[in-house]
């Protein structure tokens, strides 16, 4: 089982631990990548033009200048340092030991900087949305889109895989046929509509309840038996490679 999840925007910074170690993260095969796009955008974070560039608001700044100092940051299991509503809604700040180590295996979040990182990568905080097109790089989009598939291919061979990206991430490499897209509805007043703060929350306590079943689920059927139990989750359908639920 693979299941695929965005990074967050929001991020905790380590406060200490050694800088990345680029060749230590998962699909080391990704170091020279890795390395241009961490290289680009810490020279594009020093810019008077930063924020235009990264496609961010003053508010951001802080975060933006941290950027420069990219490779000499302290880090910590991305698991520690992704703390969106996805990522706090799966517990993923708590995993230790067999859950850390089952995360590592079974989840892989796409990344405009790194590529593909486990929860269990040591990485620092940054800023980096995928829809950038950074100096001397361009779009990110497009460099990983060249480059993912040759990693990502392998490992989900026979595997199920479970979609919990958004657009954008979504569009960088192309899951493979039969994987379950995770869709979230929000039922209000009798009426469904589109989620959008609650279909992070919903992806989040699925993922969370994936890394923590002891056994892996083997089909779509058992991820939904898994789904229907969530809290806040009144409805699972199942139709073609979609999971939809259905939260109140």
């Amino acid at each position: 089982m693979l299941i695929l999840l965005p990074p967050s925007e929001g991020k905790t910074a380590p406060t200490s631990g050694p800088p990345v170690e680029l060749e230590a993260l998962s699909h080391p095969e990704l170091t020279a990548a890795r390395r241009k796009v961490g290289t680009a955008l810490a020279a594009a974070s020093s810019r008077r033009d930063a924020l235009r560039l990264l496609g961010v608001g003053p508010s951001i700044a802080p975060q933006v200048a941290s950027n420069t100092t990219l490779w000499s940051n302290p880090t910590a299991a991305a698991a520690r340092v992704y703390s969106g509503v996805l990522y706090e809604a799966a517990g993923a700040q708590s995993w230790e030991g067999d859950e850390l180590a089952r995360a590592g295996e079974r989840v892989r979040i796409i990344s405009g900087l790194w590529g593909a990182v486990s929860p269990a990568d040591h990485i620092p905080t940054y800023r980096l949305n995928m829809c950038v097109a950074l100096p001397r790089v361009g779009p990110l989009t497009a460099l990983w889109r060249a480059t993912l598939s040759a990693s990502l291919d392998p490992i989900v061979a026979d595997s199920l895989v479970i979609d919990c990206r958004s657009a954008d991430y979504a569009s960088v490499w192309k899951a493979p046929r039969g994987a379950l897209t995770v869709r979230v509805a929000e039922l209000k007043e009798g009426r469904r509509k589109v989620a959008s703060h609650t279909a992070k929350f919903a992806r989040g306590l699925l993922t969370g309840a994936l890394v923590r079943a002891e056994r892996t689920p083997r089909d779509a059927d058992e991820v939904a038996g898994l789904a229907e139990s969530l809290p806040a989750v009144v409805a699972v359908e199942l139709a073609d490679s979609t999971i939809t639920l259905v939260t109140a």
